[in-house]
């Protein structure tokens, strides 16, 4: 080839479209979405999702509290329903992080298990050719043939892994030393304590996952008389249900429940203290029979029964009416009213009563005169020129402010209605007319022009019950405890490698001989630590002069702990 010659490389070819569209961008978004970076990045931005789910009502929880956030937000109440914000946890965007957390856990944690599999079954590295440049280091000549004192090395590093290896050494001077080497090294658990809290995490999202998918809530407002009860038998017995994904209805844990008191304590000030409701069930065979099986319910010591959880969650007020139509007929119910007030617990609410049968044989007059009573209640009633308050919470002087209404009451519309408030649709077209405001005290009554008799009878108190079943919470738990085990397994252990390289003395000291001293050797060890944050702190000398039973370090010397007239190598947690 002469000078003016040059060398042409050979073409590279080209990408086709399939691989420059399609593989490599695919395969770099993989690589990116399986990184621990991404996958810290998503864990924090599910901690950032969750909380509008604590500050903003949520529908699953209290559907009238977020439809009455809504109604006071306006726009922006509105703007938050249409982005999910009162259903977080089963939003779209909730979901999708969710998804891409777990997919990034599995990409990251996968690779690395494979690793460190690898590594549990790797015998330790060889000594690194220049052992003085290590962070720990020290020399020493020493009595004994370097088996001998590597043999007394391997049996001082009880719980290391090691090795010994008898390699050929070129000095500087060019001449070759058979000299002996010992790599031992521990921690492994550190990387397992790291994969275990990383896995259990995972495990702790496919818990929760599978939780709410064959999992259920339930809640329902009982009348704490002894006589109020449901069976968990449908969903229909539910004020409001909410099922997983995978739960059709049909197949509930069966057991019935009956409230027979409830109990509510308050400081003072009508901050409430406690709340414990006596309950009675029927589980199993024992439904249908005279059997049951007394109980308490209290705030955050939920009653378990057939698999399922019973929280109490509320309580209020349900008043007694009784409506004595003009024929001498009468109708009475105990129905609960809304705490709208949880300092003085002053409720509203409303009943609703229709006409006794055979009363009006022509259903379009007997739509015109039946009665709604809306209102209401103080536990402890305090007039002010006619308007009513509740001073304290407990029911010590009960009254309601009430209007009553007469006419279609919305009972035969066959949609559900609110449970608190009258159909206001229904007064504003003419049909149902008020007849009367009133205030009356426990055992008063009032008459109205037609002649029917509207009395307060008295009250009985309600509480509020929510049904949960969730099969996976024991999984949650077990998750959850394997997590902590794990972070404290890697922050208290402490990946650590020690060298040793035993090289037979050449010469007596001193002496200029070159007759090789053969009971005498030249120890050099060095020790590494894995991590930056681990470092061996003054404890390595103390740990070589144990080693090759040196003679005993200053006693001052930090690191080192006096035993038995003999120094012991102390290098704090996971050495």
């Amino acid at each position: 080839m002469t000078a003016t010659e040059t060398r042409t490389p050979p073409p590279v070819p080209k990408a086709g479209p399939l691989k420059r569209y399609l593989l490599w961008p695919a395969r770099n978004t993989w690589r990116s979405l399986t990184s621990m970076r991404t996958a810290l990045a998503l864990l924090f931005l599910l901690a950032l999702a969750a909380v509008p789910g604590a500050l903003l009502p949520q529908r699953s929880l209290n559907e009238f509290k977020t439809e009455q956030y809504i109604a006071d937000h306006g726009f922006v109440g509105r703007l938050f329903d249409k982005i999910q914000m009162y259903e977080v946890f089963s939003s779209i965007w909730f979901t999708a992080i969710y998804v891409l957390l777990f997919i990034s856990l599995v990409g990251c944690l996968t690779p690395r298990m494979i690793e460190h599999a690898k590594a549990l079954r790797a015998r330790p590295v060889p000594a690194p050719r220049n052992l003085g440049r290590l962070p720990r280091h020290e020399s020493h000549e020493v009595d004994g043939t370097p088996d001998e004192i590597a043999s007394k090395i391997n049996s001082g590093l009880r719980g290391w892994r090691k090795t010994t290896r008898t390699v050929e050494r070129t000095e500087a001077d060019g001449s070759v030393a058979t000299v002996v080497e010992v790599s031992a090294e521990k921690g492994y658990l550190r990387e397992g304590g790291n994969l275990l809290f990383h896995f259990a995490l995972l495990a702790l999202l496919v818990a929760i996952a599978a939780g709410k998918m064959f999992g259920y809530e339930g809640t329902r407002i009982l009348v704490a008389d002894g006589e109020e009860g449901f069976c968990n038998t449908s969903t229909a017995v539910y004020d409001s249900f909410r099922a997983g994904n995978l739960v059709d209805g049909t197949n509930l844990n069966e057991f019935c429940l009956q409230v027979e008191s409830f109990d509510a304590e308050f400081l003072p000030t009508g901050q409430p203290e406690m709340y414990s409701a006596d309950v009675k069930y029927q589980v199993g065979s024992e439904i249908d029979g005279e059997q049951w099986n007394p109980s308490e319910v209290k705030v955050n010591h939920p009653l378990r029964i057939a698999g399922d959880r019973i929280y109490l969650l509320g309580n209020g007020f349900a008043p007694t009416f009784t409506v004595t139509f003009p024929d001498g007929e009468t109708r009475t119910q105990t129905v609960p009213f809304r705490p709208d007030e949880l300092q003085t617990m002053m409720s509203s609410g409303v009943a609703r009563f229709d006409t006794p049968a055979g009363m009006y044989p022509n259903e379009d007059e007997r739509r015109k005169n039946q009665i709604a009573i809306e209102g209401l209640f103080a536990p402890t009633a305090t007039f002010h020129g006619g308007l009513m308050t509740s001073s304290f919470p407990l029911p010590e002087a009960p009254a309601v402010a009430i209007d009553i209404y007469k006419g279609d009451t919305g009972l035969d519309t066959g949609r559900p209605q609110n449970a608190f408030a009258l159909d206001v649709n229904l007064v504003n077209q003419g049909r149902l007319l008020k007849q009367d405001r009133v205030n009356l005290n426990q055992g008063e009554s009032t008459t109205l022009e037609d002649g029917t008799t509207v009395s307060f009878d008295g009250y009985q108190r309600w509480v509020s019950l929510q049904v949960s079943h969730d099969p996976a919470q024991k999984w949650v738990l077990v998750s959850a405890i394997a997590m902590l085990a794990g972070l404290l397994v890697s922050l208290l252990i402490k990946r650590r490698r020690v060298w040793a390289r035993i090289t037979p003395l050449t010469g007596s000291p001193g002496d200029g001989t070159a007759t090789a001293d053969v009971r005498r050797s030249v120890v050099e060890m060095a020790g590494l630590a894995r991590t930056d944050q681990a470092g061996w702190g003054e404890g390595f000398g103390d740990m070589v002069a144990d080693l090759l039973d040196l003679a005993p370090a200053d006693k001052n010397r930090p690191g080192g702990k006096e035993q038995g007239g003999r120094k012991k190598w102390t290098l704090g947690k996971g050495n």
